[in-house]
């Protein structure tokens, strides 16, 4: 049980709302169909979990193999600003590059086996976004392609989480997919990409050091990306309300624009950081869930969590903003 928790533990759990909340999304969106089934939908979100904690390891594995683990610890000692760490349990000693490994494989193993009880109940069709999702999936930092190396990571990481996920999981739980699914799966991805992308602008100066070309590092202006991430913020927004003045979304989706202050708060607060990257803020309950904020304060990341939380955040909310809505 030890090792599992260790595991599950590095995997990076506290991101998987990016993935399951999407697939929840195509979920509910599916509920009406004909051919809806909730143990082939559960099945599907379950997947989607473990394969989202096995490419997170993958992501771990190959950074390790690309460069030396203490690449952000002699970044810091040159003056530069960045976060100390991404696998401690590596550069402590506790487990080896092969063991993790091993760990990528079982947890995929697990995403493959549901995949394949699917593909038995809904044919082709979920293998094709299966295959897809993986290739892309692990070449986010394996090599031949390395896409997170080449400025494609953040786009990788919004079609993944956002249109296959979506499309997979819709076909999963009903064995096909609406125009609304694929429309809302749009800003949902846009969204997940959010994420990334803000990571990318926060790491701007140490990824630039270690040669990672991050989409940020690719437009190599923090102003210029902070123009990119105006659109990847709002779009969403203005893809909602195009989808109701096109009839292919009911008018009761406006009920997202209730995150529209939070949107334009974390803009701010990127903006402040390419002025004044020394300026603190604090996390408003509106901003969401900020689990253990006084220990990510003690550690010193406060001004990278308040922000790639809030991002985490805006997603989770708009996805259940859109479940709900199911219900009305």
């Amino acid at each position: 049980m030890n090792k599992i928790k260790f595991w599950l533990d590095n995997a990076r759990p506290t991101s998987l709302p990016q993935s399951i909340l999407p697939a929840l999304t195509a979920v509910f969106l599916s509920i009406h169909a004909e051919n809806f089934s909730w143990w082939l939908s559960i099945l599907a979100v379950v997947g989607v979990a473990f394969a989202h904690l096995g490419l997170n390891l993958f992501d771990d594995y190959f950074d390790t193999k690309k460069k030396k683990q203490t690449y952000r610890e002699e970044i810091v000692h040159k003056g530069m600003r960045a976060r100390i760490g991404k696998t401690p349990y590596l550069t402590s000693g506790q487990t080896t590059e092969k063991s993790l490994l091993v760990a990528c494989c079982v947890f995929c193993g697990i995403a493959v086996l549901i995949g394949s009880v699917i593909l038995w109940f809904r044919g082709i069709n979920i293998l094709y976004i299966a295959l897809a999702t993986a290739i892309i999936g692990i070449q986010y930092s394996a090599p031949p392609l390395r896409l997170s190396y080449h400025g494609l990571g953040e786009i990788v990481i919004g079609v993944i989480f956002g249109a296959l996920n979506m499309v997979g999981v819709g076909f999963a739980a009903s064995g096909g997919f609406s125009r609304e699914l694929l429309l809302l799966s749009a800003p949902v991805g846009l969204l997940v990409m959010n994420i990334v992308y803000i990571h990318s602008i926060l790491d701007f100066y140490p990824d630039r050091e270690v040669g990672k070309r991050t989409l940020a590092v690719l437009l190599n202006n923090q102003k210029a990306a902070l123009v990119l991430l105006f659109f990847i913020i709002f779009v969403p927004f203005l893809s909602i309300l195009a989808g109701i003045i096109l009839k292919i979304c009911g008018i009761k989706y406006l009920a997202v624009f209730l995150l529209l202050p939070m949107a334009i708060s974390l803009f701010y607060m990127m903006i402040e950081f390419v002025r004044r990257p020394e300026r603190k803020f604090e996390p408003k309950f509106w901003y969401g869930p900020f689990n253990q904020w006084q220990r990510i304060c003690e550690h010193k990341i406060d001004w990278f969590m308040v922000r790639w939380l809030t991002a985490r955040n805006l997603i989770s909310f708009f996805c259940l903003i859109i479940i709900v809505l199911q219900f009305l």
